[in-house]
Formats: structure tokens, sequence, C-alpha cells
């Protein structure tokens, strides 16, 4: 994969691509939004708990198909307010720490989730050689 990077568009202003693109021949898994939603059923309080868990849903159904964090294509996220924008953010780049490569990224503030305690969601599109 290939990070696209334009001289003449300003760069990033966090960890993150501007564009990347998949080679011929790759492999995709699309990843649902995951909530912070614990295996048990429960919400732990506060964004970083709840994307820790977000992510590592993501690691989950990520490994099924043989991908991890270095795939990662694009991440998309919705938290429903400002103040949960840097402690989002501090999660995605625990997560990324061993990338390379940057995916490309969008950074939602959204009215609210299907239930009140959720505060971010996050879905990940990635890609792997295609041989499998």
């Amino acid at each position: 994969m290939r990070v696209l990077s334009p001289p003449t568009i300003a760069p990033p202003f966090a960890r993150y691509a501007h564009g990347v693109e998949v080679p011929p021949g790759a492999r995709l898994a699309a990843t649902s939004g995951q909530l912070g939603l614990a295996a048990d059923g429960t919400v732990p309080e506060g964004v970083e708990a709840q994307a820790r868990i977000c992510f590592a849903n993501i690691s989950a159904i990520l490994a099924e198909a043989g991908m991890g964090p270095e795939n990662a294509v694009r991440i998309n996220a919705y938290v429903t307010g400002r103040e949960h924008m840097a402690g989002y953010m501090e999660i995605r780049d625990e997560w990324l720490a061993g990338t390379d490569r940057l995916p490309a990224s969008t950074l939602m503030v959204v009215s609210g989730f299907t239930r009140p305690e959720f505060v971010v969601e996050v879905e990940v599109l990635a890609a792997a050689d295609g041989s499998g």
C-alpha cells in the first residue's frame, strides 16, 4: 500500500495519512462500527476505556482475516462530543504504534448512538496481500 500525500495540500494535523492506495489483487476486510461494549455486556465509562474495547474488537475481527493494525487502510470514528476527541485519538495512536504506514482517518462528532452510555464508535477498512 502507498500513502498519498500531495505536496500541494497541508499535511495531516494528527497521526493519519491523507490517502492510501490499495494495490490490485489485495484482499479487503471491513469491520462494522464497534462500540465500547465488553464481551460480558458491560459498558465502561469514559472515551479511553470504550475506545480500547473498540480497537480490541477490531483487532479480533482483523485477526480472523489474518490482518492487524498494520493493514488498516481507513479508520472512521465517531464521538459524541469534542471533549472526547483527544482521548479517542490517544487510544487510536496506541493501536497504530507499531505501524509504519498510517491509514487514512476521519473523526466526526455525532449526536449519539443506540444507547446513551456509548461515547465512541470505530470502524476500519483493512487490506492485505491477495495471496491470503
